[in-house]
């Protein structure tokens, strides 16, 4: 036997499993690009330093990292809809909360716990999974492209959405009515679940081979998985600190409040483009390669921005630069996880190369703060991100991208 049938796949299945997943991402990573515009007006209110705010958002992204695993797993378990809506719940809750918080303690309950939680159960991890599982072998590149390009989607809807809403009612308020789309992620969730009932999910007898504890165990042992793991820190590391402190840095720097997010805004517009193409490119070209280069490109704009003087021209300028390589990483490392290990476990297996990531943003998150707080100026940052930036592309470059051979044992 060389395929394991698991239930009925109409053609039109994984299509709306992708759209329905798309959303949940578009709506998950633009609240969560969209708390940085909150730093100023929120620490000044309650007379917080900047660590306190970078601190919960840092524990927000490592939490994320360290419950993605567990979650992927529940998910190629019971299921990805149950996973979601979980999600949709806790930012709906979380949401409200953090409209609520007085002391840091709540916040960092709320923003840190909570969200970072949520995350892990609505964002990218656990969708990037089914999606990758349940889309044709020739489509799967590009449905990954799809998922990431619509985490920018939300930053250029949702982002410009919650400045509307923060000048118009003030941060607490904001949060209370960004609450609300918690309750959309959890809608969701209910067709995903429903879909994935009806979907055939085809594995071949050598993706097959093998439990969960078996794939995590040969995954662990292989060199291109470590140096893929490695890399993906920095990609946290860098797209965490911009997505946090980036508006703060331009308002230090005099631009008007705006400017922040209107920085955002063009990230995510350029991002669906570039997640867009990373994906259609990962399908043509060899992607530990396309990697490499998407990273010296990120320390080069970022060499670029932090020697020019700030305008609202270079900030246009550097930010759709920025957009076009900001999660352009995701297809290409989700999908060479699939293409060394297969789809089976790709969720899981992914979970842990993205927990990585999450550790770079925790850094790259609470260090902006920190070190803003002791040194009164984020270059330290800035300098860190550009030498990190060359150090991945270094590491991705001799990555062993073949597929796994596995003997499958004789019936």
């Amino acid at each position: 036997m060389f395929a394991e049938r698991i239930s009925l796949n109409p053609p039109k299945i994984p299509y709306l499993i992708l759209l329905a997943g798309a959303l949940s991402v578009l709506l998950a990573m633009g609240l969560r690009n969209s708390l940085g515009l909150f730093q100023v007006s929120l620490t000044t209110d309650l007379g917080w330093g900047r660590e306190i705010f970078s601190l919960a958002l840092a524990t927000q992204n490592l939490l994320w990292g360290a419950f993605q695993p567990f979650a992927s797993a529940a998910a190629d378990k019971w299921g990805a809809g149950r996973v979601v809506a979980g999600g949709g719940i806790l930012y709906a809750v979380g949401l409200y909360i953090m409209g609520n918080s007085l002391e840091p303690g709540t916040f960092y309950m709320s923003a840190g716990l909570m969200l970072g939680m949520a995350q892990s159960a609505s964002a990218l991890g656990i969708i990037l999974g089914v999606v990758g599982r349940v889309m044709p072998p020739e489509k799967r590149s590009w449905g990954l492209g799809i998922v990431t390009a619509a985490g920018g989607v939300g930053q250029f809807t949702v982002v410009p959405l919650s400045q509307v809403l923060l000048g118009a009612y003030g941060w607490s308020l904001a949060f209370m009515y960004l609450a609300a789309f918690g309750m959309v992620i959890f809608c969701c969730a209910i067709a995903i679940g429903r879909a994935a009932k009806s979907s055939t999910i085809e594995t071949s007898a050598q993706e097959s081979a093998g439990n969960l504890k078996d794939a995590i165990r040969e995954a662990a042992g292989h060199r291109g998985y470590q140096l893929l793991t490695i890399g993906f820190f920095v990609c946290g590391f860098h797209v965490a600190f911009v997505a946090v402190h980036l508006p703060a840095y331009l308002e230090d720097l005099g631009m008007p409040k705006e400017t922040g997010a209107l920085a955002l805004t063009l990230i995510g517009v350029f991002n669906v483009i570039g997640s867009y193409s990373a994906g259609v490119l990962g399908g043509k070209w060899r992607k530990k390669n396309l990697l490499s280069w998407l990273y010296i490109s990120r320390a080069l704009v970022f060499i670029w921005f932090i020697l020019t003087p700030v305008s609202t021209t270079t900030v246009v300028l550097f930010t759709s630069a920025l957009g076009l390589l900001w999660l352009s990483t995701v297809p290409l490392t989700s999908g060479l996880v699939a293409q060394i290990f297969g789809t089976r476990y790709m969720g899981t297996l992914f979970a842990f190369v993205f927990f990585s990531h999450q550790i770079g943003s925790f850094l790259g998150v609470w260090l902006g703060g920190y070190l803003f707080d002791l040194y009164g100026t984020y270059m330290p940052v800035w300098w860190a991100g550009v030498f990190l930036g060359f150090a991945a592309a270094f590491f991705h470059w001799p990555i062993n991208d073949k597929t796994v051979v596995r003997t499958q044992p004789a019936e």
